[in-house]
Order: C-alpha cells, then structure tokens, then sequence
C-alpha cells in the first residue's frame, strides 16, 4: 500500500514529465499553425499591412482560419508546465534562477496570448465591420487596428513575451550547466538561444537584427523540443531509480 508521503514525492516525477510533453506537443503544434497561416494568410509578412488589405484577407479565411488564430493563442500557455516542470528538475542546483526562469515562462505564457487573442476577437470584429463601413468608418477601423497591433502584438505578445521566453530559456540552460545533470551542448543551446532571442526582439526597433530574429525561428522550435525530450528521460530516470 503507497502512503501518503510516497504519493507526494511521485508528484515531482509527473510534472516534469508533463511539462516536457507540453514543450514537444506545443513546439509541433506551433509549426503546423504556423504553417497553415502562412499558407493560407501570408503569416507572418501579413502583421505588416494595412486594415484595408489585412481585414477583407482575415474574413477570407474563414470558420477555419478564425479556428486556427484561436488555437494559436492558447498555445504558448504551454510555458506554464513547461515552467514548473524545469524548476522541479533543476532546483536542486541552481533554485534561484529556475524560481525567476518559471515566473518568466509564465509572464511570456499570459503575454503572448494576450497578444495572438486579438486575432479571433477583436480583429475579427473589425474585419466583420469593415465590409459595410463606410470611408469615415474605416478611418477609425483603421487607427484601432493599427493601434491595437502595435500594443498588444508588438510590444505586449512579441516584444515582452519573446522577452520573457528568452530569459525563461537562457536562465533554464544555465541550470542545466550548473546541474550536471544534462549534456552540456544542450546547455550551450539554451543559452545561446535565450540570448539571440533577447537580441531578436529589438527588430520592432531596428533592422540590423533581423537575421538574429530569423534564426532564432528556427532555433526556438528545436530547442522547445530538445528540452522537452531532456525532461521526459529525467523523468525516466528518476522512476528507475526508485524502483
């Protein structure tokens, strides 16, 4: 009979491996959302246009597209687990950076989809008005959309989620260096993707980082994946090692 105590000490193991499914499932997910919209919406070159061109082109894509932009925007509070589960597998030699890594896992979770959400919402309703609003109207559709893309997608769901994301990343692969507890390229790769995605997120300021913004798209995916399976096999691990 398992008492209460062992109960307890099993709930570490399970969330890590929670966490780590979460960062694989939510990695992959991501790039086919982030596929279909591209494919059917010019996704991500579109968050450039103009409401004239951008609304009519969002209704376009109908019950489907509305779907996939509501998909999207919940994805990224897979960083919530993803979070909790890097804290539970290295606090023990590094507690203090994984505590501030999962505040910014869940900071960068609420941001980003604050930021995605105005898509199936308030972007949607726009485009619904736009088709029989006339010039005086879409003067003031306008100026809402643009307002709301530059607030809540550059600077909350880009500019700070990416932020914290980052950090969330680059703290997460300094613990797993100090914890010797997991190969040091991957390590390496945590950190040097935190840091080119902290440089990335300047590109609503500059254009000089625009190549470190798009390898950085490329990085991120494979890394939420790496670190995913890292967690599962800890979790593996442990088990073993209590039986």
């Amino acid at each position: 009979m398992t008492s209460q105590a062992e109960v307890w000490e099993q709930w570490p193991s399970g969330t890590i491996a929670a966490g780590g499914i979460a960062l694989v499932g939510g990695a992959v997910s991501f790039l086919g959302v982030f596929t279909y919209l591209a494919a059917r919406f010019q996704y991500p070159e579109v968050l450039d246009g103009a409401a004239e061109t951008v609304l009519p082109a969002l209704l376009a894509t109908g019950p489907g597209g509305r779907m996939a932009w509501a998909l999207y925007s919940i994805l990224p509070l897979v960083f919530i687990p993803a979070g909790v589960a890097a804290f539970e597998a290295l606090r023990g030699r590094a507690a203090g950076p994984m505590r501030v890594a999962a505040a910014f896992a869940i900071l960068a979770a609420i941001s980003m989809a604050l930021g995605l959400m105005r898509w199936p919402s308030v972007h949607w309703s726009l485009a619904l008005a736009w088709g029989q609003a006339g010039q005086a109207e879409r003067v003031v559709i306008s100026a809402v959309f643009d307002g709301l893309n530059r607030y809540l997608g550059n600077y909350i769901g880009e500019f700070l989620g990416e932020l914290s994301f980052s950090l969330f990343f680059g703290l997460t692969g300094f613990a797993l260096l100090r914890s010797g507890r997991a190969p040091r390229w991957l390590a390496y790769w945590g950190m040097t993707t935190g840091i080119l995605g902290l440089i990335g997120v300047w590109r609503n300021v500059t254009g000089s980082v625009d190549l470190v913004a798009a390898l950085n798209n490329y990085l991120l995916p494979a890394w939420m994946i790496g670190l995913g399976i890292w967690l599962i096999t800890v979790r593996r691990q442990t088990d073993r090692t209590r039986v």
